[in-house]
């Protein structure tokens, strides 16, 4: 007797290896749920979100591809082929994809997240927390989220109601290296220094291999340093001015203080670099950093 295929036994089976980072197995499940049901635009979609979480962003793009010929409206293959340009850093297909997959899932806030990222990239901070205001709207307890949030409130000078949005990141927080990175430059940029090396080393702690992660935590570390500190003492009083209040300070400084202007500069220059080195041997010793 030839047992019934279960469709939702195979998706759930997929979606269990993926978890379990047996992407192997995960891809052969896919493709057989692919060969049961060949008109099923979520199976090619499932198979592209394999090659996703493995990181091959080409396969990813042309399963979602497949997806779509199928159905063309179809939710998942969106969210593949939106997640393999912004993972594989394609900005400039991702927008036209983001608003394509809006107009078919209205309701995925991770779009709206995405959508923030991207105005965050360009200087753009209003613009990014109107987009991930309506990430929350429909998400509103991501811990992700509102650690974004609390770093582009930083950004905008609201240190206040950074601080809020952190309090509620780290309530909701199910030990997120992501959550801790975004805190942490949070903090970096109201100079709270001691609190930015505190989250970043749980960010690091959590993520040990990220590159991006390392290097932000080993520059955390520079700020332990009092004499570094002293000359990132005027950033604080910098954010507080406007753009044309700090272009004129500068000028007149520098017509009236010239030298002592160059002076600080160097001796900013050579506490950056002496730090840099005293982390280095604090961190690796008097060896090379292993890449």
């Amino acid at each position: 007797m030839t047992v019934p295929f279960d469709i939702g036994s195979a998706y759930r089976k997929v979606y269990q290896l993926m978890e379990w980072s047996r992407y192997r197995e995960a891809l052969e499940e896919a493709q057989s749920l692919i060969a049961e049901t060949p008109e099923d635009a979520d199976a090619y979609a499932l198979l592209g979100q394999v090659y996703l979480r493995m990181e091959k962003y080409e396969e990813a793009l042309k399963w979602s591809q497949e997806a779509l010929k199928v159905d063309p409206e179809n939710k998942l293959g969106w969210f593949v082929r939106v997640f393999a340009y912004h993972d594989n850093g394609n900005r400039k297909d991702l927008p036209g994809a983001i608003e394509e997959a809006l107009r078919v899932d209205p309701y995925e806030a991770q779009y709206f997240y995405l959508k923030a990222n991207l105005s965050s990239e360009k200087g753009k901070f209003e613009e990014a927390r109107e987009h991930l205001e309506q990430g929350l709207a429909l998400l509103p307890e991501n811990p992700v989220f509102l650690a974004f949030a609390a770093y582009l409130e930083a950004l905008l000078k609201n240190d206040e109601g950074s601080r809020s949005l952190e309090r509620q990141a780290l309530r909701l927080s199910d030990e997120s290296s992501r959550v801790f990175l975004y805190l942490g430059w949070a903090a970096g940029q109201r100079s709270d220094y001691e609190r930015e090396t505190e989250f970043l080393k749980n960010a690091i702690r959590l993520d040990p291999d990220n590159e991006q992660i390392r290097k932000e935590y080993l520059e955390s570390l520079q700020k332990s340093y009092a004499f570094y500190r002293f000359f990132l003492y005027p950033i604080k009083l910098i954010r507080k001015l406007k753009p044309w209040q700090l272009f004129l300070s500068w000028f007149v400084l520098f017509l009236l203080f010239r030298p002592i202007i160059v002076l600080l500069i160097i001796l900013y220059i050579a506490s950056h670099w002496g730090t840099k080195l005293l982390v280095h041997v604090k961190v690796f010793g008097w060896r090379s950093r292993r890449k």
